[in-house]
């Protein structure tokens, strides 16, 4: 389950209104582990592949630096070491960085990701912003329904393309630079590259239980129908009323440091404001740096900049 604890008694704090200032604490969220039900395309592009994307979404109730993330999924047509590389993308919510209205191509896109990604949050393995360890769990693993290529404008529903085996495998992320975000709502979007073959992204556990109140489906596209995205569950595979379509959540989890006391993004103090409050909170702006998993103060920094912006 997604991390119920930490999210209930910040949403607590927020509703009452605490003026006191709060310490520096351990993030995690989490979306369990898979639940067999879908395997859905995420890919980069590659010679004679179209980038495909699916994303799903968490919530940060404080300011946060994200160093680390897992994800799973199934390694089909290729063995589990032919990954060539991981990205990681993040989204704000629809309308937020998106053209409103929408171009109407699809069926909605209401709690979609927005059109574009936020920029400074982008992390690539080919360029050293980030690190993968990818790790097999089981051979001959199947999940009972996929959604690979029917991926389309209205009317999208091809009721997934059926079931699909491989190599089961966690991806390990490091991120060398830390993510930096500000309380809200948000969509993490991994792209695997396989050498040969696809990285099936596992669902996880959405119903019943839904992990967290505002927890939204997972959404997927293609470069071919960007900048707008399609509900995986709703839109996709659908159902036949008056059954209810699936929804799903993905398989991941983010992890790093709350810094609840640093500037407010656009304020015009916002980066000497941050630079005080974590030197005060870790004993120095380096020391800051090495717990938060930066690798150089002018990382931090540059980071802070990006975030104050």
């Amino acid at each position: 389950m997604k991390s119920q604890a930490s999210l209930l008694s910040a949403m607590i704090a927020a509703s009452i209104g605490l003026a006191t200032s709060a310490s520096a604490a351990p993030f995690l969220f989490t979306n369990g582990s898979p639940d067999g039900r879908l395997g859905a395309l995420s890919r980069s592009e590659s010679v004679g592949k179209i980038q495909t994307e699916t994303a799903d979404d968490f919530i940060l109730a404080q300011p946060t630096v994200i160093n680390g993330a897992t994800i799973a999924g199934l390694i089909v047509n290729a063995p589990a070491t032919s990954i060539a590389n991981v990205e990681v993308e993040v989204y704000h919510v629809f309308p937020l960085d998106s053209i409103d209205p929408p171009s109407g191509r699809v069926l909605s896109r209401t709690n979609s990701p927005g059109d574009a990604e936020i920029d400074a949050a982008t992390r690539d393995g080919s360029d050293g912003t980030l690190r993968f360890v990818a790790n097999q769990q089981g051979a001959g693993v199947s999940v009972a329904n996929t959604v690979v290529n029917g991926i389309n404008p209205n009317p999208s529903r091809t009721n997934g393309e059926g079931p699909a085996t491989g190599d089961q495998v966690q991806i390990t992320i490091t991120f060398t630079q830390p993510i930096l975000l500000p309380a809200g709502h948000y969509f993490f979007r991994p792209e695997v590259l396989v050498t040969g073959g696809d990285f099936l992204y596992m669902s996880s556990p959405r119903s019943p239980g839904v992990p967290f109140v505002g927890d939204l489906q997972a959404w997927i596209r293609t470069s071919r129908l960007a900048p707008d995205w399609v509900r995986i569950g709703t839109d996709v595979i659908g159902a036949t009323p008056p059954a209810t379509p699936p929804t799903f959540n993905m398989t991941f989890s983010l992890s790093g440091e709350t810094v609840p006391d640093i500037g407010t993004s656009g304020e015009p103090n916002c980066h000497g404001q941050s630079v005080d409050a974590l030197a005060k909170e870790f004993g120095g702006i380096a020391e800051a740096g090495s717990v938060l998993g930066f690798s150089s103060v002018k990382a931090l920094q540059d980071s802070l900049r990006e975030f104050c912006q």
